[in-house]
């Protein structure tokens, strides 16, 4: 599929030149510097001269770019650089030109591997690591029989992201639930913006090779099973990469509808499509099992009421309340108010009834940040800004107030986990836990 790989840095200078094909010759590199990096006009990530299309990513200080002469698939293409930086993170920490100027010999060894006549193959790091090594060192691996055989059956089997072997004393799983929420209001009070960006992380410490089944609140997936759990602790009553998918289709979640879900290569599609019942074998350790967005029925976890009232052109008035709209067992953490000031403050004046409130001049905010905010709570913000007199005196365009927060055991989606089930050979018993997490977006109120 593809004819080449090329590496560049910003000076247009050719890191990494790695042909699979005959038709990818040493001219392309000149041509898509000439092309594309020496051009400040061309912004698309694609560009064909002829029979030959040159796909490329900017990431840090370099391009990376696939050479390809057929009808290739380019959402592959694009999928298969993005994974190569994902590749060069985990052998490198960070990819960049210094990185692949120390490592290009380890970088064409890598290229070698994962792709095989332009085909792309095996892209997981942690399956990669097992026999190409960040010291070249792959005698002792190779005289090993049993090793030799437990890479080849890993690096060719249906399961890549997870060796047979994994034993551990205490069997147990983790699943975070993170949610970050975005709102957009008006100065009426009318909400313009309200979704949600969520991901599941897992941290699997399990043994063996055991399937997983994951519930969430819908209604399908518990029509006949008491097995629940509550928001958030241990699910006691439950028992028991590659590139990410998409699933272009809404999986309705109970009250809750999910939408552009996606998920790591280890679920198996077929089945959610079907009957919305994640299954996957999971990989060893943390990895992000599913990203989803939600846009309806979002729970705003504060409302906000900013009054703010301009006195004359020496003086600005500012009553703000703020009210959390999630239960009194709840509590919200670090929670920050920016509350915007014109540019020609002078000084401020502010008064709270929680928390701390202080005028940052270089940022032109007033920064009010409560530690700990108890569900149900309404605090209140007072306080004045005495303006500088200007010669030429702009209206203020008045930007929006931010808010930042960090919430435990809430989810503005209202996703919930009912049960995560372990089935494994020998039957081991396992411990799982759940922990939600709301976190500020974009969490903004015009005035």
């Amino acid at each position: 599929m593809l004819s080449g790989i090329l590496i560049f840095n910003q000076k247009g200078e050719n890191l990494i030149f790695r042909a699979f094909r005959n038709d990818c010759r040493p001219r392309l590199a000149d041509i898509f510097r000439i092309q594309v990096i020496s051009n400040a006009q061309v912004r698309s990530p694609i560009l064909t001269l002829g029979s030959t299309t040159f796909s490329h990513v900017k990431h840090e200080n370099i391009y990376l770019v696939a050479v390809t002469k057929s009808n290739a698939n380019a959402a592959l293409v694009f999928e298969f650089l993005y994974r190569l930086i994902v590749l060069g993170k985990g052998y490198f920490g960070k990819f960049d030109e210094e990185a692949i100027k120390n490592n290009f010999v380890l970088i064409y060894e890598l290229l070698d591997e994962v792709l095989d006549f332009g085909y792309p193959q095996n892209t997981e790091t942690d399956t990669l690591k097992m026999y190409i090594t960040t010291e070249g060192v792959k005698s002792a691996i190779a005289n090993s029989a049993t090793d030799s055989s437990r890479i080849t059956m890993q690096a060719t089997g249906a399961l890549s992201w997870r060796r047979a072997d994994v034993k551990y004393r205490k069997n147990e799983a983790f699943v975070d639930v993170i949610e970050d929420v975005n709102l957009l209001m008006s100065a009426t009070g009318t909400v313009l913006r309200a979704d949600v960006t969520g991901q599941i992380v897992m941290r699997a410490y399990l043994s063996g090779t055991p399937e997983c089944k994951f519930g969430l609140n819908d209604r399908l997936l518990l029509e006949g099973d008491n097995m629940t759990s509550s928001l958030g602790g241990r699910l006691d009553n439950a028992t028991g990469s590659s590139s990410r998918r998409k699933n272009k289709t809404r999986a309705a979640a109970g009250s809750v509808t999910l939408e552009d879900c996606q998920f790591h290569q280890c679920v198996q599609l077929g089945r959610f499509d079907a009957d919305r019942i994640i299954s996957f074998v999971p990989p060893d350790g943390e990895f992000e099992l599913m990203r989803y967005r939600a846009t309806e029925n979002v729970n705003l976890p504060f409302k906000v009421h900013p009054i703010v009232r301009e006195i004359g052109t020496t003086k600005v008035e500012y009553s703000v309340a703020i009210k959390a709209n999630y239960g009194s067992k709840l509590f919200a953490s670090n929670v920050v108010v920016r509350i915007p000031t014109p540019l020609n403050t002078a000084k401020t004046v502010e008064r709270t009834s929680q928390g701390r409130a202080k005028y940052e001049p270089e940022q032109n905010n007033i920064v009010w940040k409560i530690a700990r905010f108890t569900g149900g709570s309404e605090y209140v913000l007072t306080a004045e800004a005495t303006l500088s007199s200007m010669t030429h005196q702009k209206a203020w365009s008045r930007p929006p107030l931010s808010l930042s927060f960090s919430l435990l055991m809430f989810t503005s989606s209202g996703l919930l986990v009912r049960y995560l089930k372990v089935f494994e050979k020998s039957n081991y018993s396992s411990v799982k836990w759940v922990r939600y997490m709301t976190r500020a977006g974009s969490y903004e109120i015009r005035f």
